[in-house]
């Protein structure tokens, strides 16, 4: 319906369909939108952006895969209406509905553009229903957005707008986020 499939229709499909020209290295699908990242380390998204979720400066819908900047970029995570993405320096992006907090620049207004969070360095990122959590090089974790599920781990169901750090572990490897949870793996 919104072109998430990015086919260049708004056709349902039963069976797989080739996504525009340009090969890919990951891919990560949101709530009526999907984001992928392509072997130039370009960031191409697409489907419904009504929340500014795509992240290229508009509200409008793409129904094919459309490059969003000229910056390059290591990992994506398409989350409920919001996304984010760590570029080639390690700096942490997110963009999309942010009514919780969940694009971490400290505010609860949507972003339809990437905004920076924080000036740390990162080094994985998931991006859940209303929330997001990564970890920084150093192996530590942290959680941001909509808490009222316990999904940021700190112990409360606040929100929280900016990354607070989860316990004080820095042996954390990777971590998701699902709709109203969080799981992570540390090294042991």
């Amino acid at each position: 319906t919104f072109g998430q499939l990015g086919d260049g229709t708004g056709d349902d499909r039963t069976r797989p369909v080739k996504v525009g020209t340009e090969r890919w290295k990951a891919v990560s699908s949101g709530a009526y939108f999907t984001c992928a990242i392509g072997t130039s380390d370009t960031r191409w998204c697409w489907g419904s952006n009504g929340r500014g979720q795509l992240g290229d400066g508009t509200t409008a819908d793409r129904d094919a895969p459309v490059q969003m900047g000229t910056q390059t970029w290591t990992s994506i995570s398409s989350g409920g209406i919001h996304a984010c993405g760590i570029q080639t320096a390690g700096t942490l992006w997110c963009w999309g509905y942010n009514r919780s907090g969940q694009v971490g620049d400290g505010t609860t207004t949507s972003r339809t553009t990437p905004g920076q969070v924080g000036t740390a360095t990162w080094r994985t990122v998931g991006a859940g229903g209303v929330h997001t959590c990564a970890i920084q090089p150093v192996g530590t974790l942290w959680c941001w957005g909509l808490g009222s599920y316990g999904q940021l781990g700190n112990g409360t169901t606040t929100n929280r707008s900016t990354p607070e750090q989860v316990g004080t572990g820095a042996n954390w490897q990777t971590v998701g986020a699902g709709w109203d949870h969080t799981h992570a793996l540390q090294s042991d």
